[in-house]
């Protein structure tokens, strides 16, 4: 398996912009990754606000994920759709859905991080790393030192998550992470391009 290195993969909820303006600055500072998570949009404005972003992310080097839903994944063509535990199983949703191309995978703990090496997953999020309220019911905080041994000992491209922001990313950098993600730090920006370049250069620092 090839372990990338991209930095910040960016988790699109509730922005204070518009779903729209984080799909395209990030298009704009070249993101690997962007993921749309509506957790609470009923499912029409869910595959709407897909669309949309899909049409900005088509044709671009940023792929675009959709969060706990392949359906709706394949529906608007995305890029890929990213599993939670208690979402359809990874091989399920392979097997199901054969055009999407990426398949990410949530992992929370060391025994969630060593299982997902029997699925393979295109890559595998790692959190939280940090206590974060983007979740009603969080899991445990791993901590920096934690996650970065899960990081480290897996196969596969992993991404860090959880609480991370402009002032602790260069710890968890330095614990052993490679990529990591962020939800509130760039979506409640008013100015979402200047916070994701911030991110950047701090991992741009480790390479």
């Amino acid at each position: 398996m090839t372990i990338e290195k991209f930095g910040l993969y960016l988790v699109i909820t509730n922005p204070a912009t518009s779903y729209e303006r984080c799909a395209e600055e990030a298009v704009s500072a070249s993101l690997r990754y962007i993921q749309l998570r509506m957790k609470k949009a009923d499912r029409e404005q869910v595959v709407a606000t897909a669309k949309n972003l899909r049409s900005i992310t088509r044709g671009t080097a940023t792929r675009f994920i959709v969060n706990d839903d392949p359906a709706i994944a394949a529906e608007v063509e995305a890029d890929g759709v990213h599993l939670g535990q208690d979402d359809m199983t990874l091989p399920e949703a392979r097997s199901l859905y054969p055009d999407l191309r990426f398949f990410g995978l949530s992992t929370h703990n060391p025994a969630q991080a060593q299982r997902a090496v029997e699925v393979a997953p295109d890559y595998c999020g790692v959190g939280p790393v940090f206590a974060t309220p983007t979740k009603e019911i969080p899991d445990p905080a791993l901590g920096p030192e934690q996650a970065g041994a899960i990081i480290q000992a897996s196969p596969f491209t992993t991404v860090a998550i959880g609480g991370l922001n402009e002032t602790n990313l260069a710890d968890v950098m330095r614990a052993g992470a490679i990529n990591f993600s962020v939800v509130r730090y760039v979506c409640l920006a008013p100015a979402p391009f200047d916070a994701i370049r911030r991110l950047q250069d701090i991992w741009h620092a480790f390479q």
